[in-house]
């Protein structure tokens, strides 16, 4: 079965770490990237998030053009491009957010946005550079830790 790229589609990095108890199949679409069929962002966020791991959506959209009457393989180009661009970034998915077929001249083209998305057990989404385990801000755990605040001394008045 072909993966049809639309709206809402998930890709993920091949060799990303999931959660034991997901379910969910998923097709080769790029070298070394799977997309995955019948679930959106929201989808797969709600079953990643029950099995008590993290998807993050990080900030800022991503766009790309790609001219062609072909949509998926229009599509593709796009997705592709998107990824080129941000082959530096420390993330393991992407969701295709719009695709928006346009016109110029007479040609086709289509605009695709995109979002980076970050699946991990993790509840607290580290710097890249920052080692595992050497931040106060890491915290693995399925649930994150309650909050304690301690009571602050009130200063001494000079009368």
């Amino acid at each position: 079965m072909e993966v049809t790229v639309k709206t809402g589609t998930i890709l993920m990095k091949e060799g990303t770490p999931l959660p034991a108890g997901l379910e969910a199949a998923s097709e080769s679409l790029l070298p070394g990237w799977r997309a995955f069929q019948n679930l959106n962002g929201y989808a797969l966020s709600r079953k990643i998030e029950a099995e008590n791991w993290q998807f993050f959506c990080l900030a800022g959209d991503l766009h790309a053009t790609a001219v062609g009457r072909d949509r998926q393989k229009t599509v593709i180009s796009a997705v592709k491009q998107i990824l080129a661009s941000t082959a530096r970034e420390k993330y393991n998915s992407l969701e295709v957010t719009e695709i928006a077929p346009k016109r110029f001249f007479g040609v086709p083209y289509l605009r695709v946005s995109a979002h980076l998305r970050h699946v991990q057990e993790d509840s607290l989404l580290t710097p890249p550079k920052d080692p595992l385990g050497k931040s106060a801000a890491h915290v693995k755990s399925p649930r994150p830790s309650a909050l304690v605040l301690t009571p602050v001394e009130e200063p001494v008045r000079a009368s």
